[in-house]
């Protein structure tokens, strides 16, 4: 019996490759792979998520602690990591939402809008570049005026963490993961720089 399916297999794949030939290719079609991408969040953790309180403290202090301790090793650290790099491009890409996507819902329920302090641009090419000088060989360092860009727009995301009810901050996250989704299916907007994967 199975001498007999295995058989009726080979007649089958045979039938197709005759098919394919007949149609001018010798192979079948690939099949385009869309990258998969890690959601943090749901819509229901956006749903659950408090719309008059900030994000828990713990959370909060975990989060700027590591953010901060990332900035210190790009900046001074011998050979900072990739982790130290992704945790300042994270906190960088969710300025930007807040900034680009706005407006947001404050802890009181009104509508606040948050203004980017002109370095926004420079902090994302200066992160861009220093994945880029990584890759080709050197280590993940910024420059003074990268620093500096880098710094401003983290004491920015800093403040705002502080300032907005956990909801819009997950709103924030989920729109900033899909919006990195987006680059990576090919979907760029004109702003967008490249996504280096460290």
């Amino acid at each position: 019996m199975a001498t007999i399916v295995k058989c009726h297999r080979t007649l089958i794949g045979a039938a197709n490759v005759r098919g394919l030939e007949m149609a001018g290719r010798t192979k079948p079609k690939r099949r385009r792979v869309t990258p998969r991408v890690i959601r943090s969040y749901t819509l229901w953790h956006e749903l659950m998520a408090s719309p008059t309180e900030p994000l828990p403290l713990e959370w909060r202090t975990h989060h700027l602690t590591r953010m901060w301790q990332g900035l210190a090793a790009l900046e001074t650290a011998p050979n900072p990591s990739k982790d130290d790099w992704r945790v300042c491009s994270d906190a960088v890409n969710m300025l930007e939402t807040l900034v680009t996507r706005g407006p947001w819902m404050a802890c009181d329920g009104s509508l606040v809008e948050i203004a980017d302090n002109g370095l926004l641009d420079d902090a994302i090419t200066a992160l861009a570049m220093a994945g880029r000088r990584h890759r080709a060989g050197g280590s993940i360092r910024l420059d003074g005026a990268g620093i500096r860009a880098v710094r401003a727009v983290l004491e920015d995301y800093a403040m705002v963490l502080e300032t907005l009810p956990a909801r819009s901050m997950v709103r924030c996250h989920r729109l900033t993961e899909q919006r990195i989704a987006d680059i990576l299916a090919g979907r760029k907007l004109p702003h967008d720089v490249e996504v280096i994967d460290l």
